[in-house]
């Protein structure tokens, strides 16, 4: 199980990691949740009611990587961007559903750092980590939304062999090397964790 996932008896999933891969894969975590933001609270003395039915923002965010991880529910590069009634539509999706999305991502990535900090590493310098079913799921969305991030940090396209000719041949020397593998490696993570999950 060295380096990638495999279902475990009664569900869930193991990997075997070193400290060098859970110190980067708690820092992506952490690099996360501080992307995200850390969400409104609820002002002291407030009807935890009304809180459940405030409303998020009605515009995309102006980062690139928050936008793809939040994007438009109508709109979108093929949509015409003269049409005023998609744009409404999208504002207003977005208002009601965005701070649900951040809360469940920032749930998602906290779930890792706390599922990562509760290891216990052994004299070789490797942990197991083990995962219920619900677990492999919160990291299943964890590793893509990191992965949605650094792509998008990386301008990688959709483009299968844009991701696999330029990322594979980039130099040692460009500074680009470090994201890429990380990027390359947590789909490798995701795959086999998909792989657990699949029936």
């Amino acid at each position: 199980m060295p380096g990638h996932f495999e279902a475990v008896p009664g569900g869930g999933a193991a990997v075997t990691l070193d400290e060098v891969e859970i110190a980067i894969l708690r820092s992506l975590a952490v690099q996360m949740v501080e992307l995200i933001g850390p969400g409104d609270q609820p002002v002291e003395g407030e009807d935890p009611l009304a809180a459940l039915f405030a409303e998020g923002p009605s515009k995309p965010p102006a980062d690139e990587a928050l936008a793809r991880l939040f994007p438009d529910g109508y709109t979108g590069p093929e949509a015409d961007a003269a049409d005023e009634e998609l744009k409404a539509a999208s504002a207003e999706f977005r208002r009601f559903t965005e701070n649900d999305l951040r809360t469940r991502k920032r749930e998602d990535a906290l779930s890792v750092i706390r599922d990562l900090d509760s290891l216990t590493v052994n004299g070789e310098g490797e942990a197991v980590l083990k995962l219920t079913a619900d677990d492999s799921r919160r990291w299943l969305g964890a590793l893509n939304d990191l992965r949605l991030t650094i792509g998008t940090r990386l301008e990688v396209s959709d483009d299968e062999d844009d991701e696999g000719a330029g990322l594979y041949r980039l130099p040692d020397s460009d500074p680009r090397k470090p994201m890429v593998m990380a990027y390359l490696w947590l789909g490798m993570l995701q795959e086999t964790l998909i792989e657990t999950l699949l029936p």
